[in-house]
């Protein structure tokens, strides 16, 4: 076959369009294997290094640390960064270190030239120390103090402190409990009476009426004020036992150190674990991360909150816009009069699916948390003025801007799902007597549900991604508690949330201790990226239980 006729054939196309696939699939595939295995690879114990280090002054130091990465680079780009390389030097190697113990050598992450180090060694008795403040201690244990005395030192050590590191993270769960909900109640219920006292002077009661109600709320209040000074009591009680013990290690370059145990996560001597060891320590770590609360703003910890945060807020924007989209695809495709005016509503409601997500929140910011929200609190809260209750972003506002952002995707899927139903079926039914309303209601939206899951699936992830509007709108750096507690009424409209894209651009780029936060963002995409997974195939399989449900009635 001539290259005409094989071109005139059509088969060119053919191939540029599954080369065209091809490469879209592989870039994506690529795209999530470098954010897994970042993501996951930061959660994996690292071998703990011990070098010395020569500086051109000809001074050693010893470091005790992990290694990041390496790199090879050419030597007038060292030279050009003010760093002394042989003349005669074309390429040099680099590693960059998490040497830790920020707490005494003031920072985290410090590049050395291959040249400057020694050899590299791996002692079996190094440890990493994970601390809720500071960031990590690396090191060498050398005793436990209780009190002041001496408990544990040498081959009894390591039993003994992770023993005492599980009773103090019990104690700290604990005062945890204490400081974040049960105080956290009190200080709501007190405020609740503050509240009331204020609604009175509005209501403008006076009399006798006045001083029943007083006299109510001051004897509620002496009863809450007698429950929180027990449970300060016990949080101090449980305090002073937390710290009662005190590890004492040994730095590489043998400075001692006192960490109290109060003040540690984990520790892991990585060196010594074997396979299964560094398999338990790993899924620790990953449990650790998805259930846990951030710390050291944002470069520590888990990201329980920003999990929690996005999926309550996806699940309200999708119980705001699926009635509303398809309630709007109906009207339009069934029952409004098809002419110039309808078209002109269609193509707005494709452009306003075009408009820049800011936009929305910039109009959600205004309209909903200032215009509406500012009214509920004068009509509904008067004695919180001047503290806005609604008048400020939060959850609620969030969800129904990404309502308004995604109702666009909503209208569009279920009317081509309507449209697609044949003529035939309609008049199938207006001709055994029922009503065009029954008709709707009972065969044609039916047969079109899978289509408005469709649309659902589409506004679900754009919804879970979208990271602009919510910045105006609700969600903030760190949530002080989460939008779903035990308080009435339970769930928590008015709070601000924490969100798993705007935690990635928080630590991604507003960060000052980059080195630390960069794999942060990678385990924070991948977990994003896997929640939208999760969310869009309870949806995928949601539309195909409809698909054949429906499609076994019609048949």
């Amino acid at each position: 076959m001539k290259f005409r006729q094989w071109f005139k054939s059509g088969d060119p196309w053919i191939w540029m369009i599954g080369g065209a696939l091809s490469v879209s699939v592989i870039m994506v595939a690529g795209l999530l294997l470098l954010i897994a295995v970042r993501g996951f690879g930061h959660f994996w114990p690292a071998a703990l290094v011990e070098i010395t280090v020569t500086e051109t002054d000809g001074s050693q130091s010893v470091l005790l640390c992990e290694r990041v990465e390496s790199e090879t680079l050419p030597a007038d780009r060292i030279r050009e960064a003010g760093r002394f390389v042989d003349d005669d030097t074309l390429v040099v190697t680099r590693h960059l270190f998490k040497v830790g113990n920020r707490d005494l050598t003031g920072r985290d992450f410090v590049w050395y030239l291959d040249e400057q180090l020694s050899d590299w060694r791996y002692p079996d008795d190094a440890m990493m120390v994970e601390r809720r403040e500071w960031g990590n201690f690396y090191g060498f244990p050398l005793r436990i103090e209780e009190d002041g005395r001496v408990v544990a030192g040498g081959q009894r050590l390591w039993a003994e402190l992770q023993d005492r590191i599980e009773r103090a993270n019990e104690l700290h769960a604990r005062i945890e409990q204490i400081e974040r909900h049960e105080i956290g109640r009190l200080n709501k219920q007190l405020e609740d009476i503050r509240l009331a006292e204020r609604g009175l002077d509005h209501r403008g009661v006076t009399g006798a009426e006045r001083e029943a109600a007083m006299a109510d709320l001051a004897a509620r209040r002496t009863v809450l004020e007698a429950e929180y000074e027990d449970l300060r009591a016990e949080r101090n009680a449980l305090q002073a036992q937390a710290e009662r013990d005190v590890l004492h290690a040994r730095t590489a370059d043998g400075q001692e150190t006192a960490i109290a145990l109060d003040d540690i996560v984990m520790v892991s001597q990585n060196n010594a674990l074997g396979l299964g060891g560094k398999l338990a320590f790993y899924w620790h770590r990953i449990s650790d991360f998805i259930t846990g609360f951030p710390r050291e703003a944002n470069t520590e910890g888990g990201i329980f909150p920003a999990i929690f945060g996005t999926v309550v807020m996806v699940l309200i924007m999708s119980v705001l816009v699926t009635p509303f989209g398809v309630l709007a695809a109906i009207y339009l495709r069934e029952y409004a009069r098809q002419g110039p005016v309808l078209r002109v509503i269609r193509v707005s409601v494709y452009n306003l699916a075009g408009v820049p997500s800011i936009v929305f929140g910039v109009f959600g910011l205004g309209f909903f948390v200032y215009l509406l929200g500012g009214s509920i609190d004068n009509l509904f809260f008067p004695e919180r003025l001047p503290a806005p209750t609604f008048g400020t972003p939060g959850l609620f506002w969030a969800s129904l801007t990404l309502a308004l952002l995604t109702l666009p995707v909503v209208i569009v899927s279920t009317e081509e799902g309507l449209a697609r139903i044949p003529r035939t079926v309609r008049e199938g039914s207006l001709a055994l007597g029922a009503t065009k309303w029954e008709t709707l209601w009972k065969v044609v939206v039916p047969l079109s549900a899978p289509a408005m899951m469709t649309g659902l699936i589409l506004a679900v992830a754009r919804a879970a991604g979208e990271v602009a509007p919510l910045m105006l709108v609700g969600v903030v750096k760190l949530a002080p508690s989460l939008p779903v507690d035990g308080e009435f009424p339970f769930v928590h409209l008015e709070r601000k949330i924490m969100h798993l894209g705007f935690h990635i651009y928080d630590v991604g780029f507003q960060s000052p201790n980059v080195e630390a936060a960069r794999p942060l963002v990678y385990a924070t995409a991948l977990t994003l990226v896997a929640l939208i997974l999760v969310l869009n195939l309870t949806a995928i399989a949601i539309r195909n239980r409809l698909r054949e449900k429906y499609r076994s009635e019609s048949d």
